[in-house]
């Protein structure tokens, strides 16, 4: 008969099962955050010319994931996830928002957040709660709702890397277009520098904010006056 981990924190239990369904629930390709609508600038680069094939777009996430969004935005979970007061987590939305690079980031990051924070609601969560009628980015809405469900903040981490990473291949697969087992090869090529990612931020602090990806927040800007746009960002 199978056993389960049972990791005691305080006076809450929680199973390794439970902490792996509710990440693949709120991290799922369904949960209604919008994800689907959100490019993060690909449009604009596969528009360019800058992606094109399996080797392209990986070398772009790659990119993206060490040097741009997926590493800040880790930091900000990571630290979303280990904060107890609502006074504290107001900073981090603030934060959240001022390291946005542009204007598409800027919305992309706060409408998820408000999208995920309402589907969420289902759950419970006093961090959440109190972070209504805050402007709320993304990672800081998943880390804190991980922080009210006391889920370990490795696997949080790691889990959001690899949905933000999966919803970008997905993104590409219809724009370059690629097929779906292109796709998968490109995820398995990324999942060295997406643990590379979640390791390294494990001690980052909030001064180590900030990336140099600059051909990424160039799409990103370039995308608001796109001529032809399939994605919101």
């Amino acid at each position: 008969m199978p056993t389960l981990q049972v990791i005691i924190t305080g006076t809450t239990m929680t199973t390794h099962t439970e902490t792996v369904l509710r990440l693949l629930a709120w991290l799922s390709p369904a949960f209604p955050t919008g994800a689907f609508a959100y490019s993060h600038g690909l449009e604009w680069a596969i528009e360019s010319g800058d992606i094109s094939d399996e080797t392209t777009l990986s070398n772009w996430l790659v990119d993206a994931l060490v040097h741009g969004g997926g590493r800040s935005e880790t930091i900000l979970l990571r630290h979303a996830r280990r904060t107890e007061d609502a006074a504290t987590l107001a900073r981090l939305c603030e934060v959240g928002a001022a390291i946005a690079t542009c204007r598409e980031r800027l919305m992309e990051t706060l409408a998820q957040g408000a999208a995920f924070a309402r589907a969420a609601a289902a759950w419970g969560g006093g961090r959440l709660t109190a972070l209504s009628g805050h402007d709320l980015p993304y990672p800081v809405a998943v880390g804190a709702l991980a922080a009210d469900h006391r889920i370990d903040e490795d696997a949080t981490a790691a889990a959001y890397l690899q949905a933000m990473t999966a919803n970008l291949i997905s993104a590409a697969v219809r724009l370059v277009p690629l097929g779906q087992t292109a796709g998968l090869r490109v995820l398995v090529a990324l999942e060295p520098a997406l643990l590379a990612v979640a390791a390294e931020t494990r001690g980052a602090t909030l001064d180590d904010l900030g990336g140099c990806c600059f051909r990424s927040d160039i799409a990103a800007m370039r995308h608001e006056t796109q001529h032809t746009r399939l994605f919101r960002t």
